[in-house]
């Protein structure tokens, strides 16, 4: 059972039939996300990147790293067999371990902090979806095997471009002499490279898109509104503290001022607050409209 506050704040938000389904659904994609990111995480520690210098190359993967693949993994698997109680408590264990080991660095590091809110907010998100009551393996049902596969094909595809771009990038060269070409965080030696890299990744943003958008409509309105707020939190970072990053880059630890953590902390909360009233708004126009159309057929003729 979830608690009575997980209970009140997404009560409204669940209302409709098939709202805890859709927010279930949502657990489940971010779940498979952070699972991804995890495994990648990984794997830039296995395997060195050649483009950067020798004493900036990681010395391999630690225990964290082992123990964010399997605890996501273990989310995965438990959501997909339908045990919710056992993936909520594993996402919420993942949401308590980032404010133990990386929460504490705020006053040390606060730049390498900023950076992980996006992915903390993602693991909120997984554990408050996953908290709200469905119907066991419903959510499953609802995703479908092809919807699955697509899905998790299309990530495995994602994955594999951006470990290739990382793993044949232009390797360190003292002199600094070298050519490339470069589209974002993209880079290759041959245009034709970087063109195949872009083309993957539209065809697996497609194939995504085109898995979610056959969804019921309840369940289908809901996942935006949970990846909106980290949306929202992760252009603020990149946009509005663009200058805080840069400066803390070149000139060492900068603490970030109150004013500047109360718009991380306030963008994704109001952000998230005003999706979820407009998909009730929608759906309460939507079932009034219902209501209407009976009303109308079950009236005699006169």
């Amino acid at each position: 059972m979830s608690t009575p506050t997980i209970s009140r704040f997404s009560g409204p938000f669940r209302s409709a039939p098939g709202g805890g389904v859709g927010l279930a659904v949502t657990g489940v994609l971010v779940a498979l996300v952070l699972l991804a990111v995890a495994g990648e995480g990984l794997f830039d520690q296995v395997v060195p990147d050649p483009s950067l210098p020798p004493p900036l190359r990681p010395v391999g993967p630690d225990l964290v790293d082992w123990i964010r693949v399997a605890g996501w993994a273990g989310v995965c698997f438990a959501a997909l067999v339908g045990l919710r109680r056992v993936a909520a408590g594993l996402a919420w264990v993942a949401v308590a371990a980032w404010a133990v080991l990386v929460a504490p660095g705020v006053a040390d590091q606060p730049a390498y902090v900023v950076q992980t809110l996006p992915q903390f907010a993602l693991a909120v998100v997984a554990a408050v979806a996953l908290s709200v009551p469905a119907p066991p393996r419903r959510a499953v049902a609802v995703l479908g095997v092809r919807r699955l596969a697509a899905l998790v094909l299309a990530s495995l595809v994602v994955l594999t471009i951006l470990e290739l771009n990382r793993l044949t990038a232009v390797a360190y060269d003292a002199t600094g002499w070298y050519a490339s070409y470069v589209l974002y965080d993209l880079e290759a030696r041959s245009r034709l490279v970087l063109w195949a890299y872009v083309a993957g990744l539209a065809a697996a943003a497609v194939a995504i898109v085109a898995a979610l958008a056959t969804l019921a409509r309840q369940v289908r309105r809901r996942i935006p509104v949970m990846l909106a707020p980290v949306a929202a939190l992760a252009l603020v970072i990149e946009k509005g503290l663009a200058g805080w990053r840069e400066s803390s880059f070149y000139l060492g630890r900068i603490p970030l001022v109150p004013a500047q953590w109360a718009v991380l902390v306030l963008v994704p909360a109001v952000t998230f607050l005003a999706g979820a009233l407009l998909v009730r708004r929608r759906e309460e126009t939507l079932r009034m409209l219902a209501l209407g159309r009976d009303a109308d057929r079950e009236r005699p003729a006169s």
